[in-house]
């Protein structure tokens, strides 16, 4: 089944795979140019992943260090730009080392063109990957 082209649809189906722990569907959602940053990445993370292939080796390993159970609170805003959506969301889960609660608040600014992201801004709180068992980046902290 072809992924969802619309820039809302395509964000909700991602946030299925990441739920279903199926990593390499989510990265397939990417544009082979696509550009993920992370305004607010403590220092020892990245900040700037450029193309499907840098994306890829940065979530590789994201189901090993976060349990993600569910996006409780979603909203998906429109903007002027039909490509573009702003999203705000939250993930909850846990810890995989530590079994100890996850619990992310983030907003993204996302865009997509031809049914796969292209640009994808994710504002997450630094705080919170401070938990021991939090880093899945291999970051030098």
């Amino acid at each position: 089944m072809p992924a969802p082209t619309s820039p809302a649809d395509l964000f909700r189906h991602s946030l299925r795979l990441l739920l279903d722990k199926d990593i390499p569907a989510w990265v397939a959602l990417w544009a082979e140019d696509g550009v993920m940053e992370f305004p607010f990445a403590p220092d020892g993370w990245p900040r700037r992943l450029e193309g499907k292939e840098a994306v890829a080796v940065y979530m590789r390993h994201y189901p090993d260090h976060i349990d993600l159970h569910d996006f409780p609170e979603l909203r998906i805003h429109q903007t002027t730009d039909p490509r573009t959506i702003v999203v705000e969301m939250r993930g909850v889960g846990r810890l995989v080392g530590s079994d100890a609660p996850f619990d992310m608040t983030y907003i993204a600014v996302v865009t997509v063109r031809d049914g796969h992201f292209t640009s994808y801004r994710d504002y997450w709180n630094p705080l919170v990957v401070q938990q021991p068992g939090a880093d899945f980046t291999g970051s030098s902290r």
